[in-house]
């Protein structure tokens, strides 16, 4: 039986800027998505035909097509049916790595892996501009977790500019494991609070993507690619998520803990996405792990979870194992 296990790694967002409203209901952002080396250990193998089944070892994830990475094989079935009648079903194992709820793009990263096995499995030989356009009918982050690495993304999170690649910086992720955010409800008390501030017309959202795309951080990014590494505490102060101005107030250990991070961390901390993952940035894997070991002592909760990975240069990989 051939067994795929797809490398999809997790996400950060070093910039998250909300613009304004979009006429599909969604709202238009400016966000740079940063690849880490953190990722779920997913295995995709054949099942009885006609069938798509999702099993994995985390009691919150669900196993039925609520599941990402479940839509996503049946996506599949759905545009190749030769293929889903030829090769049979599907079974997806997920074993869970990267923090459930938390920011970190884990559940679309499941999703796309879902697509790219499927893809061998089936020997559709799909690009990866192929797997692109499926995953963005899944999700708005999936597009980027199939190319990786660094980039700007603009509309919905799903129009993305490739930035150049840079390599030797660490986060330290800290989550706790009873704290969710919802993401539709950090959307909507955001629009209630700072929608007067949105851009209205076409040629404003325009002005302001464009402002994002010629920035400070994106020129940071661009020097740190070449070895600057007097760009890294530029990138870092330039860091930003408009989601911190609704999540932190209302969920007072998530602000402690960015602020000990901050603290512990001389190039700073902010959360990720809609939260509830607060990460730090570090200039190696020493400085990262002294920084986690201060959060740790100051904190010494055990509802809190750490992490430790390096921003990585890609997407989907294989794992060799």
């Amino acid at each position: 039986m051939k067994v795929y296990r797809p490398v999809v790694p997790a996400k950060v967002n070093l910039y998250l800027e909300i613009i304004g409203d979009r006429p599909d209901g969604f709202h238009e952002l400016a966000t740079i998505f940063q690849s880490i080396d953190l990722h779920d250990r997913v295995t995709v193998r054949s099942a009885p035909s006609g069938i798509i089944r999702v099993r994995c070892d985390h009691p919150d994830v669900p196993e039925d097509a609520t599941n990402l990475a479940y839509r996503a094989a049946a996506l599949m079935a759905e545009r190749f049916p030769a293929a889903f009648s030829k090769y049979g079903g599907v079974d997806l194992e997920i074993e869970k790595r990267v923090p459930v709820a938390a920011g970190l793009a884990g559940g679309s990263a499941n999703g796309v892996a879902a697509l790219a096995g499927v893809d061998l499995l089936w020997e559709l030989g799909l690009t990866r501009a192929d797997l692109c356009d499926l995953a963005a009918e899944l999700g708005s982050d999936l597009p980027f977790c199939v190319l990786g690495g660094t980039a700007l993304a603009t509309g919905r999170g799903e129009l993305l500019d490739p930035l150049p690649d840079v390599q030797g910086v660490w986060t330290v992720l800290g989550k706790y494991r009873s704290i969710g955010v919802s993401t539709p409800w950090a959307y909507k008390t955001y629009r209630d609070r700072f929608g007067a501030d949105y851009a209205r017309t076409a040629a404003e959202l325009k002005a302001r993507r464009q402002a994002a795309k010629s920035g400070e951080m994106v020129q940071a990014i661009a020097r740190l690619s070449k070895g600057d590494r007097d760009a890294l505490p530029v990138l870092a102060a330039l860091m930003r998520n408009d989601f911190e101005k609704v999540v932190l107030p209302e969920y007072p250990a998530i602000a402690t803990l960015r602020d000990t991070l901050a603290e512990a961390a001389p190039l700073g901390a902010m959360m990720s996405g809609s939260g509830p993952t607060v990460f730090a940035l570090a200039p190696s894997h020493d400085e990262a792990e002294a920084i986690r070991d201060r959060a740790q002592s100051r904190l010494g909760d055990q509802d809190l979870d750490f992490w430790i990975a390096p921003f990585r240069c890609s997407g989907i990989g294989l794992d060799p194992a």
